[in-house]
């Protein structure tokens, strides 16, 4: 058996293992709630080494906390922001609805590392205390929920925009490129009237950017904290301007425009901001899933299939058939997406589940929200950099399938009716003779009309 030390709590005496910085109320977790294999976000440990730094500067500045003390939180804070101490912070997501033992988990790390630069003995409180200085001025109930905003706000900020912006402008890359190449557009699964490939994938920039823009004007809820409101909003065993100035100095560390909410009571009562966040998580997740299936139909072959695009032959696509090539980045996007949308429900029933002054869904409701960020934004990074950006145009399969299509009859209805038009494909269709050989058996337009009328370049835009 491994050595160790002996905690206490208000419960009483727990065996620690010596060389951890955890404490007591972390070691009762780890007894209590041995579910699962799913830890506690990490972005969830960045967020609150800068949520305690913070709180421990405000409260120095109010003269509630020694200089000393403050400087030794603030050293213990910087190390874990550092990722020097990422293992002492075990704890599952299923854990208490509100988080506490994460809170004292991260708590009695910061205050046993201050016994530990100081020369003390670790569980001994000296000569900082994981309750009356580390968590000073603060609950859980509002330093989780604040840490929580934060984590999603940075993952959003940092990581999944910057990953969305480049898949779009890859998308918007291909567009530009593109322009010049006509194809057969597709509504029903069925042929349509033509387009430029240019203007398809036009469309798919134009969805992640309005994504982008969605998650931008969410963001503006999330950055509301209810740091300040300690137990239920109220905030109780505070000073006045506690919660300005800890919120402050969050912005200024994160470099994000994190402000207190106006109202405590509303943000610790329910976090519908994640909720709503979490919905543009979805979002852009159907979004992804579209394009993702778009192309791998548009791919699909290579030779008994569409194959209007080609994807990269990144890897051997079977076990069994030799030269096969899978749209495995397409699969790998789609799952990622259908996960996220998973996510968004049960974020949703966590959210529904604030009861008067607390929720107690906040663990379910982050562990979804970061999970769903973290992927997205990896499987956008993956998809674009090992498909989209090289991803080609099969131009003689498009104009192929351009040229066979009965759908550009549509250019004759201006000329000779609907009707008329339609008699033509359908001779067309009937007899397998191309629209043109149809339109002369059927003596409804002259051949100088047709090719006048019918070319598929004029097709693709508005024309007097």
């Amino acid at each position: 058996m491994a050595d160790v030390r002996i905690e206490s709590d208000s419960l009483g005496k727990v065996e620690v293992p010596s060389d951890k910085l955890w404490g007591a109320q972390t070691q009762r977790a780890l007894n209590l709630f041995a579910i699962g294999r799913d830890r506690m976000p990490p972005e969830m440990i960045e967020a609150y080494a800068v949520l305690k730094k913070a709180c421990a500067l405000a409260n120095n500045e109010a003269g509630k906390l020694r200089d000393g003390t403050t400087k030794l939180i603030v050293d213990a804070c910087n190390e874990i922001l550092e990722g020097q101490h990422d293992a002492m912070f075990p704890l599952p997501v299923w854990i208490s609805g509100s988080g506490t033992q994460f809170n004292m988990n991260v708590n009695e790390v910061i205050a046993n590392r201050c016994s530990q630069m100081t020369g003390h003995d670790l569980g001994s409180k000296q000569p900082v205390h994981p309750n009356d200085h580390v968590n000073q001025s603060q609950s859980t109930n509002d330093n989780f929920p604040s840490a929580m905003y934060m984590a999603a706000a940075i993952g959003v900020t940092r990581k999944l925009i910057p990953a969305a912006k480049q898949f779009a402008a890859s998308l918007a890359s291909h567009a530009n490129n593109w322009q010049t190449i006509v194809k057969i557009g597709r509504t029903h699964m069925q042929d349509a009237t033509p387009l430029t490939l240019g203007q398809e994938f036009s469309g798919y920039a134009g969805l992640i950017d309005q994504n982008v823009t969605r998650l931008e004007t969410a963001l503006a809820d999330v950055y509301a904290l209810p740091l300040g409101g300690t137990a239920v909003g109220t905030g109780i065993n505070t000073h006045p301007d506690f919660d300005k100035d800890a919120v402050g100095h969050i912005a200024q560390l994160t470099g994000l425009p994190f402000t207190t909410a106006d109202n405590k009571f509303t943000v610790q009562g329910s976090h519908d901001a994640l909720v709503q966040l979490s919905g543009c998580l979805k979002t852009l997740a159907g979004s992804l899933y579209k394009i993702a299936c778009d192309i791998r139909l548009l791919a699909c072959g290579p030779r008994a299939g569409l194959g209007e695009l080609i994807l990269p032959a990144n890897e051997p696509g079977s076990s069994i058939m030799p030269g096969k090539v899978n749209p495995t980045q397409c699969e790998a996007l789609t799952m990622v997406a259908m996960q996220a949308m998973a996510n968004d429900q049960a974020v949703t029933l966590g959210g529904s589940g604030g009861i008067l002054e607390m929720n107690t869904y906040k663990p379910l409701m982050i562990h979804n929200i970061m999970q769903s960020i973290r992927t997205l934004s990896d499987a956008m990074n993956s998809f674009r950099e090992h498909l989209l950006d090289g991803l080609n145009a099969d131009n003689e399969r498009i104009r192929e399938l351009l040229n066979r299509s009965l759908m550009l009859v549509t250019a004759l209805n201006p000329a000779i009716g609907y009707e008329n038009a339609a008699k033509i494909a359908l001779h067309a269709h009937r007899s397998g003779s191309t629209l043109k050989e149809a339109a002369l058996e059927l003596e409804l337009v002259t051949e100088e009309e047709f090719d006048r009328i019918v070319v598929p370049e004029k097709m693709v835009e508005p024309h007097r």
